[in-house]
Parts: C-alpha cells; sequence; structure tokens
C-alpha cells in the first residue's frame, strides 16, 4: 500500500483526522481539492482560540502544523472513485493516476444550494448567513431576518432575536402554526408573508429586502438554511449509508466516526446534521485516533469484507 491512511479533504475535519495518523507515526496522504466551504467566509467565530480570524488563515496554520511530521504528505486534487482492494483502498485521481491505502477518512464536506433570489449569491458568507454563533455578533443588534426553506426557518427565527429585531419572511413554504406564532411573538419576533424577491444595497453588503408588493425592509443580515450536498459520490458509491438531516443527507457515521462500510472513517460538515468549525475539528481527531486503532486491532480488512 502507498500509504497507511488517505484522508480526501484538506479543511479543519481532514486536517485533524492526519495530526492523530502523524502523532502516531504513520504514513498518511491529504488529498484537497482547495475549494473549502468556508472560503466565502471572511473571519471564523467561536472556534476555541481560534476567534476572528479567516477560515483560510486557521486552515494554513493547521496545514503548516501537520507538514512538520515527517510521514505526511499533501496533494492537490480531486478523488472521483473508491474501491475496496485486498486489505485496502485504491482511490482514482481526476488526474488519471491511482493510489491505494490501508484506510481511508472521508473529510470533503458538503456543497450549499441557495435560494435563487437577485442579489443573494452574491452576499453569501457576508450578509447572508446560515449560523448566528458563527456571525450573528457581528451584526451588532441591527435588524435581520429569516428567509424560510422549510420548518428549520422557525427555529431559526426563535434564536435570532438574541442577535437583532428579526423578521421571519415565509415565501410561501413555511406557515407557522398558531402556536408557533404565539412562540415567536413572546419572542419579538415579526411574521412576513409577502415574499422577498430582491436583496438591495452595495454587495455584498445588505441594506433591505424587497418585496413582491413593493414594500422594503431594511435589514443587516439575512439568514437562511441552505440545503446541501456531499461534495462528492464516493462514499456513496463505496456504499457507505447516509441518514437524512434538517438540510440534507450525510454519512451515517458510530462514535468513533466510522462509517458503515469497514475501514472507512468520516468526520466534519459531511458526516454531521449540525456544520460547526469546531464540532469538525473534534469529530476529525475522533477518525484520525479510530482509523489508527482500526489499524492496530483489525490490520486485516479482508476478513471484514
Amino acid at each position: 500500500m502507498d500509504h497507511d491512511v488517505i484522508v480526501i479533504g484538506g479543511s479543519f475535519a481532514g486536517l485533524s483526522a492526519a495530526m492523530q495518523l502523524a502523532r502516531a507515526r504513520r504514513t498518511v496522504l491529504v488529498l484537497d481539492t482547495n475549494v473549502p466551504r468556508n472560503r466565502f467566509a471572511a473571519t471564523s467565530h467561536g472556534f476555541p482560540g481560534q476567534d476572528g480570524r479567516g477560515p483560510a488563515e486557521i486552515g494554513a496554520a493547521l496545514r503548516a502544523d501537520l507538514a512538520v511530521y515527517p510521514t505526511v504528505t499533501f496533494a492537490s486534487g480531486g478523488a472521483v472513485a473508491a474501491r475496496r482492494d485486498g486489505g485496502g483502498f485504491t482511490v482514482s485521481l481526476a488526474a488519471g493516476s491511482e493510489i491505494t491505502a490501508r484506510r481511508l477518512v472521508f473529510a470533503y464536506g458538503v456543497r450549499d444550494t441557495l435560494p435563487d433570489l437577485p442579489g443573494l449569491a452574491e452576499r453569501w458568507g457576508v450578509s447572508v448567513l446560515h449560523c448566528p454563533y458563527c456571525h450573528g455578533y457581528e451584526l451588532d443588534r441591527q435588524p435581520v431576518g429569516v428567509l424560510a426553506r422549510n420548518e428549520m426557518a422557525f427555529h431559526q427565527a426563535m434564536l435570532l432575536p438574541d442577535w437583532g429585531p428579526t423578521t421571519l419572511f415565509t415565501q410561501g413554504k413555511f406557515l407557522p402554526t398558531g402556536d408557533q406564532r404565539q412562540a415567536l411573538d413572546a419572542r419579538g419576533a415579526r411574521v412576513e408573508t409577502t415574499p422577498v424577491t430582491a436583496l438591495l444595497g452595495p454587495s455584498p453588503v445588505l441594506e433591505a429586502v424587497q418585496l413582491a408588493d413593493g414594500r422594503t425592509i431594511p435589514l443587516a443580515g439575512l439568514f437562511v438554511a441552505p440545503l446541501t450536498l456531499p461534495s462528492s459520490d464516493l462514499a456513496n458509491r463505496l456504499g457507505c449509508a447516509t441518514r437524512d438531516g434538517p438540510t440534507g443527507p450525510y454519512l451515517e457515521v458510530d462514535a468513533m466516526q466510522a462509517t458503515t462500510v469497514p475501514g472507512v472513517f468520516a468526520a466534519g460538515d459531511l458526516a454531521s446534521p449540525m456544520p460547526n468549525a469546531t464540532l469538525a475539528a473534534a469529530a476529525g481527531v475522533m477518525a484520525g485516533a479510530a482509523a489508527h486503532r482500526s489499524l492496530v486491532f483489525d490490520p486485516d480488512l479482508a476478513l471484514a469484507a
């Protein structure tokens, strides 16, 4: 085998997994397309010890830490297929070559699908946001909105008044029940049933939203739950089971981040219903340690095939 472990995905989860393996002196390859989901955000918040630093800056520091270990190598590019191969796996690269490893860690994340509204996409990660814990504080208690796509909007609208005066735009996608309206009223959140048709202001700043009836409502931030899909079909083609999450499917893993395919581990947004940088890094630590333990206690995957 070329490597003990191939980690596919080089953001917080993948790099954290690789660190555990490197410290166990195992040979590990980190394969990354260098197109992280967090590339639209200028800063990361709520990540212990890293609050206010840019995601790219944090990632660069993690890679620099990892590069000190002599058993780690990095490669740029994508993987297009993976298959069982005796006691390990063969991974086919987009460039046409193949590499082998005894274990795999999938950390290639998910991609977001956003509502098709004029002015929305160019504000993503700056004034159109998905997580108030990551970005709400910086809006400085200015008016914010929630753009409904499903019932998740109620959850967001209940949370957001702690960050600013909140309006829930139902968009014809979700209509609060009587009890939900009472709960929103108690939190001071307004409900607007006229659809948003455009976002206004000098992009990427948001100043207001325009409604179908011509009204405008001033906003500093608009929160939306993106619909998500895995960034690759590698796990699906290998036979890893998935579960349905609030925004889309994610890989089924156990408490040790093992997928349903022996020898394959997964971490980060790809394997969690709750996207979060700190949780992704923690899951990567577990996946890396679990992959190492698998190499020690179950060295011959062929017996488990």
